[in-house]
C-alpha cells in the first residue's frame, strides 16, 4: 500500500501509543490519536494540585538511551527536547537496621557493601559481570515481536536460552552473588517494577538491577511526564493529530478484522491499521467484540496471573524537608510476609513497605519557592481482593503518614500538607481504565511472556496491534516505548514505509 494511503488510528496516548505515533508519522503515515484525557501520558501523564506537579505514574527512567533511540528514529535528540539529570545515589534503601545509599559508582557501591554486609564485596564484581552477559543476551529477544511459535528458533533466542534462569527465582538468584538478606533485597525490590514478588518473579528479571548500575538512573527536569509531551510535539510537527478529550468506545471491525473505532459520541473514523494503547485487559473486555475472542475472551483473561495494585499519596507541602533523597525506598519490618500477604494472599498489612519521591530536592520547577512535593506509592493487593477502598482509604492514608513520619526526617508532616490526592486500585480501575487496578498489567511469569503475552501484531484481529505494558515486552517505560516501536516496524513492514530494525549495542 502507498505510504499517503497508510492511514493509522492509535487509541491511548500513553508512552506506547505515542512512541509509535512519532515514530510512523516520520515515516510518512497518517496518524491520528483519540485520547480520553485533555493532556498525553496516559499513566505518564502530569497531575497538577494547585501550584503543585506531580508525575501520575512512572518516576524512575531507566535504559536512557532506549529513549534516545526512540528520538533518534524522528531524526531528533532527547536532549533537544528534555532536560536529564543522572542520580547518584540511585536512591537510598531504608531497613528497619541500616540504610544503603545504591551508586552507579562501582566502586563506591563496593565500599557500602563492605561496610554493611562485610564479605560480600565480591560478589559484586560476579554480579556485574554475569549480569552483564545475561542483559546482552536477553535485549535482542526484547527487541522483536513474537508474532510467531518459530520465533524461538531466532538466533537472538537461541543464544538468549542458557542465560533465561527457569525454574529459579529473583530472590534465589541472587543466592549466587550474595549470603546477606537485606543485601539480596537490596537487588531484588525491582520486582515491584513488575508489580511481582521477588521469591516469585523469573529468575531472568536480575537484569533489572543491573541496569540501574550500569546505565543509571535519570530525572527529567519538570518529571517524566515531559516525555509523553515531548513526543505530543513531534507527531504534530510531523503532521500527526492528537485528538483529546475523545472517548473511544469501541473497536470496529468486519470478518475479523478491525475497520475502525467509535467514539463515544458515536462518531466513526476508519483507518488501515490500528494500534491500542488502552490497558489490554480493559480493551478486551471493553473495547474489542467479545465474539472475536477464544485465546484473549474475557473468560480466559480470568485464569491470568496479574499484578498488584498501588495505593498512591500524592502531597504538596509547604516546606522542603532535608535528609531525604529523591527516590526513597523504605523496607517493612517483615518484607517477606508484606509480600506474602500483598501478592499472594491478597491482603492488608500494617506493616507494609512504600516508596517516597522527594523529587523538589533536584527539580525546582515542581512547587512553589521553598515548597515541595511529596509522591508516596505503596504496593497494595489488586481489587481481586474485594477491599472496599470507598470506606478504607481515608484510614490508611493516615497510616501512611505515621510510617512517613516514624521511618524518614519528615516530622509534623500534617500540618505542612497544602494539598493532596489519593488514588487507589479502585480509581486506577474506573478512572484509568487499569483492569483489576493492576498498574503493572498483566504479570510477568513465563508463562505469560514473549510468545504467551498478548502479541504486538494482535493475534485474534486482523490490522490490530499493541502498545504498553499488557503487550510483550511488558511494563516499565524502557519496554514500553519498545512495544511501540515493534509495533511500528511491523506496520512499516507491511506498507513499506522505509525503516532499519534496531541493533543492539551492548557498549553502550
Amino acid at each position: 500500500m502507498d505510504q499517503s494511503n497508510s492511514k493509522i488510528i492509535i487509541v491511548g496516548a500513553g508512552p506506547g501509543g505515542l512512541t509509535a505515533g512519532m515514530i510512523l508519522a516520520h515515516r510518512g503515515a497518517e496518524v491520528e490519536i483519540f485520547e480520553k484525557e485533555s493532556h498525553p501520558g496516559g499513566r505518564n501523564r502530569r497531575l497538577t494540585l494547585g501550584d503543585f506537579k506531580f508525575d501520575t505514574g512512572p518516576t524512575f527512567l531507566m535504559l536512557k538511551y532506549i529513549l534516545d533511540e526512540m528520538f533518534h528514529e524522528t531524526g531528533r535528540n532527547s536532549e533537544d527536547y528534555l532536560e536529564f539529570k543522572k542520580l547518584d545515589p540511585l536512591y537510598l534503601l531504608q531497613f528497619p537496621d541500616k540504610q544503603l545509599f545504591p551508586s552507579h559508582d562501582k566502586q563506591k557501591m563496593k565500599k557500602q557493601i563492605e561496610k554493611s554486609f562485610p564479605g560480600n564485596q565480591a560478589g559484586f564484581d560476579r554480579f556485574i559481570e554475569q549480569e552483564g552477559k545475561r542483559f546482552r543476551k536477553l535485549m535482542p529477544c526484547l527487541q522483536k515481536d513474537y508474532s510467531s511459535w518459530t520465533d524461538f528458533f531466532d538466533l537472538s533466542f537461541l543464544k538468549s536460552f542458557p542465560y533465561l534462569s527457569l525454574g529459579r527465582s529473583l530472590f534465589s538468584n541472587l543466592g549466587k552473588y550474595f549470603d546477606a538478606e537485606q543485601l539480596k533485597l537490596a537487588f531484588t525490590f525491582q520486582a515491584k517494577y513488575l508489580g511481582m514478588s521477588p521469591w516469585e518473579c523469573p529468575g531472568l528479571f536480575t537484569i533489572l538491577s543491573y541496569m540501574e548500575y550500569a546505565f543509571g538512573i535519570y530525572h527529567v527536569m519538570g518529571g517524566l511526564c515531559k516525555i509523553s509531551e515531548a513526543m505530543a510535539d513531534i507527531i504534530e510537527q510531523e503532521g500527526g493529530k492528537i485528538h483529546y478529550n475523545s472517548t473511544v468506545e469501541k473497536v470496529l471491525t468486519d470478518n475479523s478484522t478491525a475497520r475502525g473505532i467509535q467514539l463515544s459520541d458515536g462518531k466513526k473514523i476508519y483507518g488501515e491499521e490500528i494500534i491500542i494503547n488502552a490497558d489490554f485487559a480493559y480493551s478486551a473486555h471493553h473495547l474489542l467484540p467479545k465474539k472475536s475472542l477464544r485465546k484473549w475472551s474475557p473468560e480466559k483473561l480470568k485464569k491470568k496471573r496479574f499484578s498488584c495494585g498501588t495505593f498512591m499519596l500524592y502531597m504538596g507541602l509547604d516546606r522542603q524537608f532535608e535528609g531525604l533523597q529523591h527516590h526513597n525506598i523504605i523496607f517493612a519490618d517483615d518484607y517477606k510476609k508484606n509480600v506474602e500477604l500483598v501478592f499472594e494472599q491478597h491482603q492488608m498489612t500494617d506493616d507494609f513497605s512504600f516508596y517516597l519521591q522527594n523529587a523538589s530536592a533536584i527539580d525546582p520547577t515542581l512547587a512553589p519557592a521553598g515548597k515541595s512535593t511529596a509522591y508516596v506509592l505503596v504496593p497494595v493487593p489488586n481489587n481481586l481482593s474485594e477491599i472496599d477502598w470507598s470506606s478504607q482509604k481515608q484510614q490508611f492514608r493516615d497510616k501512611v503518614i505515621k510510617q512517613i513520619e516514624a521511618k524518614t526526617p519528615i516530622t509534623n508532616l500534617e500540618q505542612h500538607i497544602e494539598v493532596e490526592k489519593i488514588l487507589t486500585p479502585d480509581d486506577w480501575e474506573t478512572s484509568y481504565n487499569v483492569h483489576l487496578g493492576a498498574v503493572f498489567n498483566m504479570g510477568h511469569n513465563i508463562s505469560q511472556m514473549l510468545y504467551w503475552r498478548p502479541h504486538n501484531r494482535f493475534e485474534e484481529l486482523n490490522n490490530l496491534y499493541l502498545v504498553g505494558g499488557g503487550t510483550h515486552p511488558g511494563s516499565g517505560l524502557p519496554t514500553i516505548y519498545e512495544s511501540g516501536r515493534i509495533s511500528a516496524n511491523l506496520i512499516s513492514e507491511k506498507h513499506s514505509l522505509p525503516y532499519q530494525k534496531p541493533i543492539f549495542d551492548p557498549i553502550k
